[in-house]
């Protein structure tokens, strides 16, 4: 989440995307999609490359694999076996890394190696029907230099982590060092030690790739992003639309031990398997006001948020509430522990488990913002709910929905996309996409009939009816202007998400326009409104795309996912709102085009 640049005291100083040029001749449009300078310190800024994703998708039929003809489907033998032939490469370039199926799609993550060592930024993910025909297929490969650095480092584990604190002003936080492969932008590849790298107070958590020759910091993932209970229901964005007392909002079919319980252990605080809301330290949770799980403390907002222990009790009550609602929803659409959620317990059903969503509410080390950070599968994600001190009395972050679910998504799109590493929405462009991923899944929350209206994030921190964003959420081009070709002027990831979610709004207006609303979407995505199929797309598609998508992969992504899942009866529906904001058909290189397919 971002504020106006006029009165942010962003968490993001350690983590602001400098604009500096890139050290090459780069097009602005390619440096989006390729590239990301984040400033470290005063005078040290990072550029990390990303080499080029391309992104193929093959309808509703898809095509064969070279083991199509095997009476036995391996997902692993077919993946590896369909890069090896797309590519050109040989059985030890391409390592199958890890893959997973839900009710249409089966989805495999590969990575490219040298000489036995992983490249950490070069990729494939290759997707398959239940007839084990491939429908997508994406790829940021790099071709082998003739220089191979050796893959026995000259630079000693506890030397690099040494750089790598040094370098970026945290502290190395256990998570076991590996030694990786970067490709760089002028065709060379370094060997480096993974090191990852915390500072909670400065909201910093990076991966960093420490040349294991050298010593040089050479590239960075950003991880961050920038019962009964009264809590604000999840249609409602924030505390002037009313609390409520809402008895077991557990979905048992996401949840099947509830909130408060693994299936082993147990609790009577805002702690369980998805998430643990706190105040300063995972103790100082919030414990139920009265017997059998009941949660009921009374907000008092004439007083600032901190002031009294029952305001404090009722942020975290509410952010436990919407987290664990998120998680609820999503489970429902597919993100579930094999396409590596967030739960301690993964009840044997894959992916690493032991990474439920912690959440600091109220935290005390900044003030009028929000930020998710996203480490790989098997490590909790992290956010933080800031008070805001733009109104008197001050405000909760926490108490307004839409920021909580937008900082929510962080993690549901950072880990979806690429197989649960938590490395591929690092360029500007895919930054870009989650931001606009992040407001999408906080408006779909709110609907609560089929009139779709404009829609304005951050109201009730700002006290502003503006909100935070440049121009409302809008089918109308007059009230919102943003097109593909904004991307050509816009430098920073919140205004190009600011695109990427408006576009989202038409989408969805358009599926709820053709099909009705659903009003038990949030539990039941068998229903058949448009807003179900509009989230059954959005979570489908994000383990379609490439690693580091393009507006142009996302958008193909969104119409190969229909295809996957309905057989492409909204292929049209789709087309016809993405080329109404310049992402038709010819759409290239952040230059509008209206075209949509023969036939629509």
């Amino acid at each position: 989440m971002q504020f106006p640049a006029t009165f942010v005291r962003s968490v993001y100083a350690a983590v602001i995307l400098a604009s500096t040029a890139s050290a090459l001749p780069f097009s602005g449009s390619l440096k989006h999609m390729t590239m990301q300078v984040r400033a470290v310190g005063a005078d040290k800024t990072v550029e990390s490359f990303h080499p080029e994703s391309s992104f193929e998708t093959f309808g509703v039929d898809g095509i064969d694999h070279p083991l199509s003809a095997r009476a036995e489907f391996s997902l692993e033998d077919a993946a590896v076996s369909f890069v090896q032939s797309k590519l050109n490469v040989t059985s030890d370039t391409a390592a199958y890394r890890t893959g997973y199926s839900n009710d249409v799609v089966q989805h495999a993550y590969i990575h490219q190696q040298i000489n036995g060592v992983l490249v950490a930024n070069a990729v494939a993910n290759v997707a398959f029907n239940k007839a084990n025909k491939v429908v997508s297929f994406g790829t940021s490969f790099v071709s082998v230099p003739s220089n191979v650095p050796s893959t026995t480092p000259s630079i000693s584990e506890a030397d690099a982590i040494s750089k790598a604190e040094g370098e970026l002003g945290g502290k190395y936080n256990g998570h076991p060092t590996k030694l990786e492969f970067v490709a760089k932008q002028d065709g060379s590849v370094a060997l480096t030690h993974v090191v990852q790298v915390r500072d909670d107070s400065q909201a910093m958590w990076y991966e960093a790739f420490v040349d294991a020759h050298t010593g040089d910091l050479v590239q960075l993932t950003d991880f961050v992003a920038h019962a009964s209970y009264r809590v604000l229901p999840i249609t409602k964005q924030n505390i002037t639309q009313g609390f409520e007392t809402l008895t077991n909002p557990q979905n048992t079919a996401s949840s099947p031990f509830g909130w408060h319980s693994d299936g082993v252990n147990n609790s009577n605080d805002t702690s369980g398997n998805n998430v643990i809301t706190y105040v300063g330290a995972p103790q100082f949770t919030t414990v139920q006001s009265s017997a059998t799980l009941n949660f009921n403390y009374m907000q008092d907002p004439t007083v600032n948020p901190d002031a009294l222990q029952v305001n404090i009790d009722a942020a975290r009550v509410n952010t436990f509430y919407i987290v664990n609602t998120v998680h609820d929803i999503s489970y429902q659409y597919g993100f579930t522990e094999a396409a590596f959620n967030f739960q301690n317990n993964n009840f044997g059903l894959g992916g690493a488990g032991n990474d439920r969503v912690e959440v600091s509410v109220q935290d005390a080390s900044g003030k009028d913002n929000a930020f998710f950070s996203t480490p790989p599968d098997g490590q909790s994600g992290f956010m933080k709910m800031y008070i805001f001190d733009r109104t008197v009395p001050e405000r909760d972050g926490s108490l307004e929905n839409d920021i909580v679910v937008h900082e929510n998504t962080h993690g549901i799109t950072n880990r979806m996309t690429g197989g649960g590493t938590g490395r591929c929405l690092q360029t500007l462009e895919a930054s870009g996409l989650g931001e606009g991923w992040s407001d999408a899944l906080a408006e779909w929350t709110e609907w609560t009939n089929a009139t779709v209206t404009d829609w304005v994030t951050g109201v009730y921190v700002l006290n502003n009816p503006a909100g935070i964003r440049t121009y409302p959420y809008s089918t109308n081009a007059q009230t919102n202007p943003l097109r593909y070709s904004s991307l050509l002027v816009l430098v920073e990831a919140h205004d190009i998400g600011e695109v990427w979610a408006n576009m989202l709004h038409n989408v969805y207006a358009q599926l709820v326009a053709a099909h009705g609303f659903s009003a038990t979407a949030k539990t039941d995505a068998t229903t058949t409104g448009g807003n179900t199929v509009f989230l059954h797309l959005f979570i489908d598609a994000l383990a379609l795309q490439p690693c580091n998508p393009t507006f142009v992969d996302a958008r193909d992504a969104w119409i190969q996912a229909d295809a996957n899942r309905y057989n492409g009866a909204n292929r049209c529906t789709l087309w016809r709102a993405f080329a109404s904001r310049g992402l038709g058909v010819n759409a290239a290189l952040h230059i509008d085009d209206t075209t949509v397919p023969v036939g629509c």
